[in-house]
């Protein structure tokens, strides 16, 4: 499902017990200087991570302040985030000119520690090549290093490498609990261009062998996906964005199943397999 960019007046794009994706939460907040948010989201586990801007984060009496360093977009500096625990009270007050800020969850049913994401926690990993057009690169935020510290929410951004080509491939799904072999992950997208005129494509293909949706997306575009395989691609020209929440129905640990017709390229990406390790 594709929700087209707009101004969502610090309401909550994916709530809770979404149709879509149940597993998800997703909230984009809009402050600027010395403004406040507040917010708890029962029986979800959230992180907090600024777009753009510096926030001051307080859960449940703990502080964790200066959180995020970027200016002018995503790509200007590194992510960073806060962990806050199922159903916790929270308060974020921007201290910079403007903050746009990221608060993604997963739905949860313990209540565990709040912890914060510098730069040097991050787990950076890159991948492919501009030969086979799948260059990208990912700052897992809660990835495999916070294993052990949060419940089912795996929290990332992609970024393509160069201008034009794919992401999400070869294509691969996660919508059913069939272990060793898959898991049932719900993913939510927010998507961003630079330029930001730029423009990609998102395809959802629910049934292997039959034709699937393709939805056309725009700077501040968010994608929804509960089944199917689901690749991506930016026009040339263009490098692309995506911020990822990923909710996991049983554990935390994501395993991908890929779509047989293309699972053999596996072998033609480089460092593809590192990749699929980090998602923990």
């Amino acid at each position: 499902m594709h929700i087209a960019p707009h101004d969502n007046q610090n309401k909550a794009i994916v709530d809770a017990e979404d149709p879509t994706v149940p597993l998800n939460y997703f909230n984009i907040v809009k402050l600027t200087d010395g403004q406040s948010f507040e917010y708890q989201v029962p029986g979800y586990e959230t992180c907090i991570v600024p777009a753009t801007g510096t926030v001051d984060v307080e859960v449940e009496g703990v502080r964790f302040d200066k959180l995020g360093n970027r200016v002018e977009d995503v790509w200007d500096g590194e992510p960073e985030g806060v962990y806050v625990p199922v159903g916790a009270k929270v308060r974020m007050t921007c201290t910079s000119d403007a903050t746009e800020t990221f608060i993604a969850g997963a739905k949860y049913d313990e209540v565990l520690e709040p912890f914060d994401v510098r730069v040097p926690e991050l787990d950076k990993v890159q991948y492919g090549s501009d030969d086979t057009k799948t260059h990208r690169k990912i700052k897992h935020i809660l990835g495999q290093k916070q294993h052990g510290k949060v419940g089912r929410l795996l929290v990332s951004e992609l970024f393509t490498v160069g201008q034009g080509g794919w992401s999400g491939f070869p294509a691969h799904k996660h919508d059913t609990d069939n272990l060793p072999h898959e898991t049932r992950h719900d993913e939510t997208y927010n998507f961003r261009f630079r330029p930001n005129h730029g423009s990609g494509v998102q395809i959802l293909q629910r049934e292997e062998g039959r034709p699937g949706d393709a939805y056309q997306l725009m700077d501040g575009s968010t994608i929804c996906i509960d089944k199917g395989y689901h690749p991506c691609a930016v026009m040339p020209g263009y490098e692309m964005y995506y911020f990822t929440i990923l909710g996991g129905l049983s554990q935390r640990s994501l395993v991908q199943y890929f779509q047989p017709t293309h699972a053999y390229q596996i072998e033609t990406i480089p460092g593809i397999k590192d990749m699929v390790a980090k998602f923990k």
